[in-house]
């Protein structure tokens, strides 16, 4: 494990300091993940659990804040729209107009929610030409009486990068997987916070051939990462959004940079819109954890938006 946790261990003790006094080390029920704002914040999902113990509602606006998903599922029968869009880094300024004129990433996706607990999608990202198939399960739901005190999901999806095969030897090498536990709570009807572990996996990652013949990799294949979300409501329709994901892994070469994010976001029923200002270029999260070089020190930021519309069947 030495090899995929590097010497960050003053941050992860305070993740993990801060995620214990977060979820209050208090044992609950498992029970259907909150819902999002449509269909009027459907009250199906709120089952009985502990003699009466009732579900928080809305602990996050949207499925996504800025470059992470959050530990929300839509209700059963949710088809939900995704454009998400990242322009250049601002560092040149006016030269392409702070990255505006910059080549820009962009995904377009397509969830569902078949139950109450699950949401499954596809998307399509311009960065690698890849296309993701991915699915959300909620786990644990924070409950208003406290029984239990944080609310949990877990998201994994399996990207292929349909580059022309002159990229890879094989045709295994194309693929990737990225696992996440999202663990929030809804600190006041205000505030909430959310932590999320993550692994991401590529099959194929780069090499070289050393002076004896051996091929070294430049990077470890899996990779250890862990985000910090936290969304602030200003009105009852808007909110700030402050955002940090933190590498853990420690590769040969080529270690990926933090990110630092935050943002605003505004809300309907059916609709979310966010724009924000981070270091991550890629969308698809595992190659964000794993290839990000923009370093915030040196102002290599990029603008991005997103664009969520639910609809209920």
């Amino acid at each position: 494990m030495k090899k995929y946790i590097n010497s960050q261990f003053p941050f992860l003790k305070r993740s993990c300091l801060a995620l214990a006094l977060l979820s209050g080390l208090n044992p609950g029920s498992i029970l259907a993940q909150d819902t999002t704002a449509v269909a009027s914040t459907a009250d199906s999902t709120e089952v009985s659990t502990n003699k009466g113990s009732k579900p928080v509602k809305n602990t996050f606006g949207s499925v996504w804040l800025m470059d992470n998903q959050t530990v929300m599922v839509p209700i059963k029968g949710t088809l939900e729209m995704d454009i998400q869009h990242r322009f250049g880094t601002i560092e040149n300024g006016r030269k392409d107009v702070f990255g505006l004129f910059a080549p820009s990433n962009i995904r377009m996706g397509l969830t569902y929610s078949p139950l109450n607990k699950l949401f499954v999608g596809a998307g399509l990202t311009k960065e690698r030409m890849q296309a993701d198939l991915n699915a959300k399960i909620g786990l644990l739901l924070q409950t208003i009486d406290g029984k239990m005190p944080v609310s949990v999901t877990y998201f994994g999806n399996m990207v292929i990068d349909a580059r022309d095969k002159s990229f890879f030897r094989y045709a295994v090498h194309r693929f990737s997987y990225f696992n996440q536990l999202l663990i929030a709570r809804k600190i006041t009807e205000k505030l909430s916070l959310q932590v999320a572990p993550s692994f991401s996996w590529f099959n194929n990652i780069e090499g070289y051939v050393d002076s004896q013949g051996n091929v070294q990799n430049k990077m470890e294949n899996g990779h250890l990462a862990i985000s910090a979300l936290g969304r602030y409501k200003v009105t009852d329709q808007s909110a700030v959004t402050v955002g940090y994901d933190q590498p853990l892994t420690q590769h040969p070469t080529n270690n990926p940079h933090p990110n630092i994010a935050f943002g605003f976001e505004t809300t309907t029923s059916a609709h979310a819109f966010q724009v924000f200002m981070g270091t991550y270029y890629g969308i698809v999260p595992q190659s964000n954890n794993m290839f990000n070089q923009n370093d915030y020190r040196n102002g290599q930021f990029v603008i991005g938006f997103n664009i969520s519309r639910l609809w209920n069947f």
